[in-house]
């Protein structure tokens, strides 16, 4: 495809290179990380059939970081909730996590690009399908874009379509420079066995292959499919006899901590966790940001006392949030709903139609990416917001803990085209897994013209 960046668009995306870039130091350590990991990326889209610029959407996402988790619980390499995941094929569970394995969320990523192509025969759209899914770019577009080959990218276009573009001009003008860095040798395994022997039989030590390889959460690898173990090149060379032997070493106790001070990932844009007794100057010069950038990103004066296990920016947030709503809880303010979200606080206030914070109460609707809506009250947390066809936002469906359930009849839906079991489970307020049950499916393929059972309640 082809896109022509307008004068107001080309703006804002230089805005986001600037931020990118802005700390050559912390830059520089997302360019290694790429120059590790876009080699495997590169070849299974390229497998795929997935254009390989897409290689630059893993950086947006969680900035190559295995175990990044966001607000609302996505994790992983391509930020997969574990419905989604699920839903591409992924195991998730108390003993393997395929999120946080680069080989294997790599490949749920382009099928879950590749099946909203399909719907859209559009990267462009496909691409925002990533973040708001399918039914929410119908719902903002309709079909106005279905099988364009050429777009106009503006002020209007949707933030995160920017956001990337942003990140693929920063990463892939920093990339043309050669740089000798480790990259990764994979290594399938395909039968039962403990890491510990695992460790031992590629001839690494066992904390360098946990700290590579961060799916495996329990003391093994289980033997229902093949699985992809990265180690560093300069590690021996691999056994023959790894992926075909017979005998089922004894499961040992394994384990390793994962640090909570790193680098993290919020709604794409990339912070810090502050830690206990750190002061401001201390905390900005982790980040290797400005102190002037820093305050700013973070909505924050020069006399602010960092909170413990707070998270705070190293790049400007962003003006939306993927998800509609938030409840305030006892004790927060909109600041702090602005830093757990990665949104602009002055966007929160527009949104909210707010000049300050002194009138928000435990219980009051913070909305995160439009105007609430006028009238005598706001929307509760747990009312069916009924949104606007130009809208850009698509509502979680399923009820919250401890929400008000209403009764649902049973009835029968019939498969359509950009149907996915994740969709169809938001549309009747039911979860993947009780759709899965009632219809007895054992993966998330759908067939159109399917009839799937809601039971009733």
């Amino acid at each position: 495809m082809t896109l022509t960046l307008r004068d107001d668009a080309r703006r804002e995306i230089q805005d986001d290179v600037d931020a990118l870039t802005r700390s050559p130091r912390y830059f520089e350590v997302k360019v290694d990380r790429a120059r590790q990991y876009f080699p495997i990326i590169e070849r299974i889209l390229k497998e795929e059939r997935v254009p390989d610029d897409f290689k630059y959407l893993a950086l947006q996402e969680s900035a190559l970081i295995a175990d990044a988790v966001s607000v609302s619980n996505a994790v992983g390499y391509w930020q997969f909730k574990d419905f989604t995941a699920r839903e591409v094929g992924l195991r998730v569970d108390d003993v393997i996590d395929e999120r946080k394995n680069i080989v294997s969320a790599t490949r749920g990523a382009a099928r879950y690009l590749k099946q909203n192509n399909f719907i859209f025969n559009n990267w462009v759209l496909a691409l925002q399908s990533y973040q708001m899914g399918a039914g929410g770019v119908k719902r903002s577009v309709g079909n106005q874009f279905d099988g364009e080959r050429h777009m106009h990218i503006t002020s209007a276009t949707y933030w995160y379509v920017k956001k990337y573009i942003a990140h693929l001009v920063a990463f892939s003008h920093a990339l043309q420079t050669p740089k000798p860095v480790p990259g990764f040798k994979e290594v399938v395994v395909q039968r039962e066995l403990a890491v510990e022997s695992l460790a031992r039989d590629l001839g690494v030590e066992l904390q360098q292959l946990t700290a590579h390889n961060k799916w495996i959460l329990s003391t093994g690898i289980p033997a229902d499919k093949g699985y992809t173990v990265v180690i560093p090149e300069a590690a021996p060379e691999v056994p023959v006899t790894l992926a075909t032997a017979a005998t089922v070493d004894a499961p040992a106790q394994v384990s390793y901590e994962v640090s909570t001070v790193g680098p993290v990932m919020v709604n794409g844009v990339s912070g810090l966790t502050a830690r206990p007794g750190e002061t401001l100057p201390q905390l900005v010069k982790r980040a290797g940001v400005d102190l002037s950038d820093f305050l700013d990103y973070n909505d924050i004066e020069i006399d602010h006392v960092p909170r413990v296990s707070l998270v705070y920016f190293t790049e400007k947030k962003n003006s939306q949030a993927p998800e509609a709503q938030h409840a305030l809880a006892a004790g927060e303010d909109l600041w702090l709903v602005a830093q757990r979200y990665a949104v602009q606080l002055k966007k929160l206030k527009k949104y909210n139609r707010l000049k300050g914070m002194e009138t928000l109460q435990p219980g009051d609707v913070v909305w995160l990416n439009t105007a609430k809506p006028k009238g005598p009250r706001d929307a509760e947390p747990d009312e069916v917001v009924e949104l606007e066809q130009d809208s850009w936002i698509t509502l979680d469906s399923t009820p919250a803990p401890g929400t008000a359930v209403h009764s649902r009849p049973a009835t029968v839906h019939v498969v359509q085209k950009a149907d996915t079991l994740y969709s169809i489970a938001r549309q009747y307020g039911v979860t993947v897994q009780e759709l899965m049950t009632w219809n007895e499916k054992r993966d998330a393929s759908l067939a159109l013209g399917e009839q799937l059972k809601i039971q009733g309640r």
